[in-house]
């Protein structure tokens, strides 16, 4: 009992005493590098992001119009223009063309502003927390979808997934991301974006023969891997695409083809009875000798794929309007064409009216004045203005009016 007293006076008397204070905790920074270039400031950061800007843009708006010639949704099927015929050649040759140049354009922009990694602490508000955020969305975003899109121009798959739809989900989710940070960015951008921006003003004139140094190899290795690219869908530059995964003079006939007879399964046999089938009001079934006796119209069309090549071609065979004429359907039916290859994603495609009633829609039995080859689509095939060349059918077995 006399210890709890003593205890309890004791106790009270250290009540009437100031508290020392807590001792601060503070994290030991780790050993980070120190990084001293000028070149991986914000102005040089915001030069490379105006050209990055720009290739995202272009490979943005290209890819859109890309996607819908493909997947048209019901509403857009039959409004969907068949002119200019060199339409889809020139997006899809500029989609292909500007994800290629915007390679080399993340590389430099990601060099730039890498040491910002290194900045401690890694997490100083919510404010940046979420900035960091939105930037490892962009950066992971903008990495998938320039690898994937190189992986397939060589065609070459090695994922679980289905390219297409993942391809163009994850590019609203860049573009969303992008958008995002610009928003953010947006006072850093102007203080940066020209020579004579006030936050521009304190660096050192010395940089400036080395940041010029730096744009200057910078778009000459654009304008390389362009150069050495774009020739498979700029014919005139062809001699020089030494990196492009097609060359548009390879290939049976001089014209290249993606999916082979034998890969679609298409034998010689296969086609030896071969008849067409037409449906309609009235419906009729013919033969190759059948359709070579009808009227033949001879044009000049692209064939424009996906993977970014096309070439021109001259074409020989029937009108689909005139086929559709002669089974009776009315004018501006749309149709549904069936390949006698017995899996793939395009086996069956639909046509809209637009490519229907257009005079240069043929179904195709020559090619530059020679009949088909079996790997370009022996018997016929469709061929069409501004149409993706996975839609211009191959080995086509049946129309039908729709």
């Amino acid at each position: 009992m006399r210890f709890r007293t003593v205890g309890a006076a004791v106790a009270g008397r250290l009540r009437g005493l100031p508290r020392p204070p807590l001792p601060t905790l503070r994290l030991p920074r780790p050993p980070l590098p120190t990084f001293s270039g000028r070149l991986h400031d914000a102005r040089t950061a915001t030069v490379i992001g105006r050209w990055l800007g720009v290739a995202f843009a272009v490979c943005f708006v290209t890819g859109l119009i890309s996607h819908y010639l493909q997947n048209p949704p019901g509403w857009l099927a039959d409004a969907l223009p068949s002119r200019p015929y060199w339409g889809y050649r020139l997006t899809q040759g500029l989609h292909v063309a500007s994800g290629t140049a915007a390679v080399p354009l993340l590389l430099a922009k990601l060099w730039t502003v890498y040491p910002r990694l290194f900045v401690w602490p890694p997490l100083k508000s919510v404010r940046h927390a979420l900035e960091r955020l939105s930037i490892a969305v962009l950066v992971a975003a903008s990495v998938f979808q320039l690898a994937t899109g190189l992986l397939n121009t060589v065609q070459w798959y090695p994922w679980p997934f289905s390219f297409v739809p993942v391809h163009f989900a994850v590019a609203w989710l860049l573009t969303g991301a992008l958008v995002l940070h610009i928003a953010v960015k947006h006072p850093e951008i102007t203080a940066h974006w020209s020579r004579r921006s006030p936050g521009t003003l304190e660096l050192p004139a010395v940089d400036g023969p080395d940041r010029r140094s730096l744009m200057i190899g910078l778009a000459a290795a654009v304008g390389a891997v362009t150069v050495t690219t774009v020739g498979q869908a700029l014919t005139p530059l062809r001699r020089l695409d030494l990196l492009a995964p097609r060359h548009p003079d390879h290939g049976p006939q001089g014209l290249p083809v993606n999916r082979t007879a034998a890969a679609a399964g298409v034998t010689a046999r296969a086609v030896t009875d071969w008849r067409l089938t037409v449906t309609g009001p009235r419906p009729r079934t013919l033969t190759l000798d059948e359709l070579a006796a009808l009227p033949q119209h001879t044009v000049t069309l692209p064939i424009a794929c996906v993977e970014g090549w096309s070439k021109n071609a001259r074409w020989t065979g029937v009108r689909i309007r005139d086929l559709l004429e002669r089974a009776g359907a009315p004018p501006g039916s749309a149709l549904r064409i069936t390949s006698l290859e017995r899996r793939g994603a395009w086996r069956v495609a639909e046509m809209g009216a637009g490519y229907t009633e257009d005079p240069l829609t043929l179904l195709a039995l020559r090619l530059n004045g020679e009949v088909l080859s079996l790997d370009h689509g022996y018997p016929a095939r469709i061929i069409a203005p501004n149409r993706p060349g996975v839609l211009q059918t191959k080995w086509v077995s049946r129309i039908e009016v729709l």
